[in-house]
Order: structure tokens, then sequence, then C-alpha cells
């Protein structure tokens, strides 16, 4: 009878690093979540200032992912189905919001609506304010989200079998009617989730917010002035809230995710 076989060291640095990593994320987390007491999370949310600042969070994110879904989609289809010269720096620049520092993002806002730019002042002229205003919040966090989006559609168009496209096409079915009908209903499951990751990285948007607009407070701002005004007790039952909100939002993405692979 042969002796069984030895585990391969491999076998074992594999778990120990994926219980480190688990660890790691999990730990401060769950620690900051038990730490304020039910009492103090009951009157955190109902404080109105919170409520405020965390419905502010989600208006604004969901504005920017659906900005994101309006222009963002029809680019993403292009970056799928076309090969085009510069097609490589063009996607290199769509991803540069997520590599840049994010107070960068937002002086660089803050820069074209300042009055001595032309842009600016057309806009001054309109009425329209971009510092210490939710549009500000808005064009932040669509700047920072919008990657995201594009890039899970784009995944999403490329899974979509061209043949079946061209057989529409084929059929006298139009460019439009042949993405309403075919590529929309086969890939609406990622452009969901795009839509879901975006919203997710803008809600959780703090550098580039705190430069564009302290003020109306959105929750990652109240729970920098909390911190920096009256220290953890204050600031982590606003932490705590805004954790439960982005939890909701990546059991929706898991939702979506694990539908789309059972279609398949």
């Amino acid at each position: 009878m042969k002796a069984g076989r030895r585990p391969d060291p491999f076998l074992w640095l594999t778990v120990f690093c994926s219980l480190s990593v688990v660890i790691f994320i999990l730990f401060p987390l769950t620690e900051m979540i038990f730490q304020p007491s039910l009492q103090d999370l009951k009157e955190t949310i109902c404080d109105r200032d919170v409520l405020r600042s965390i419905w502010l969070s989600i208006f604004t994110s969901g504005i920017a992912a659906i900005i994101s879904f309006i222009f963002g989609t029809p680019f993403a289809y292009l970056l799928a189905r076309k090969d085009f010269f510069g097609k490589k720096l063009v996607e290199s620049i769509i991803d540069l919001p997520v590599m840049i520092p994010h107070p960068v993002v937002g002086i660089a806002i803050l820069g074209l609506a300042g009055k001595n730019h032309w842009l600016g002042h057309i806009m001054s002229n309109l009425g329209i304010r971009i510092m210490g205003s939710v549009t500000g919040i808005v064009i932040a966090l669509t700047f920072v989200g919008m990657p995201f989006y594009i890039n899970t559609a784009k995944a999403g168009f490329e899974a979509v079998p061209v043949r079946l496209e061209n057989v529409a096409r084929s059929l006298g079915a139009s460019f439009t009617g042949t993405f309403l009908r075919v590529t929309l209903p086969l890939a609406w499951r990622s452009m969901l989730a795009g839509i879901i990751m975006c919203c997710a990285r803008a809600i959780s948007e703090f550098g580039a917010v705190i430069i564009v607009a302290y003020h109306p407070m959105v929750a990652p701002v109240m729970i920098y002035e909390r911190f920096t005004a009256y220290g953890l007790k204050y600031s982590q039952p606003v932490a705590v809230w805004l954790i439960m909100v982005s939890l909701i939002l990546f059991l929706l993405l898991r939702v979506v995710s694990i539908s789309g692979k059972e279609q398949a």
C-alpha cells in the first residue's frame, strides 16, 4: 500500500497567503464596525446632518453613474468593436482617473472652472457654479467613476459574438435596432455591473471632492471632518453606515455577476 502523498508546500503557501489577505482586509473593518455601540449607531443615523451627507453621497453617485451610462455606453461599444490607430492610447487615457492622485483631479477641475479660464468664464456667465456645489461634486464623481463603467461595459460587449450582430444586420436590422435587440439584451448584466461599480467607486470618493466642494458635505468628507474635530468616537459610526451602503452595492454586484454566470 502506497503511503499518502505529503501536501505540497506551495499549497500551504497559498492557504497562508489567502488567509493573510482576508484577515488584513476584514480585521480593521470588523473592529471598526463593532466598536461603536448600537446606541451610537442609532443616534448617528438619526442625526439630520449625517442623513443629509449619506443621501447626498448616494444621490450624486447615482447621477454620476447615469452620466457614465449615457456617455460611456456608446464609447465602450466603439472600443469593443473597432480597432483604430491610437486605441491603446485612448484606453490608457480612460484609465488615467484610476491612476492619478485624486486631489489632482479636484485641482484640475477647479482650474477649468476658474473665471480666468475661458470655460470657467462661460459657466460663470451661465450661472453654473462648480466650487462648493452639487454640480462640482457630480463632475468629480463622474470623473473618477466613469472608467469603471466603460471598462466593465466594454468587456460585456466583447463577450457578445459579432456573428449575431452580423446576422441581424443581414436580415435588414439597422445598426440601432441590432444594438437594442441583440447586443443590449446579451450585455445588459455587464452594463448594470458597470453602473454599480461606478456608483460604488463614486460614493467612496474623498480626495477630489474635498478640493472641489467641502460643502455641501458628502459622507466621506463628513467622516474626515468629524475625525479631525472630534476623534474616532464621532467619526466611526458615520463610517459604519457608509460601509453598510457600500456593502449593499457590492452585494448587488455579486448577485448580478452570479446571475450572469448562471445564464451563460
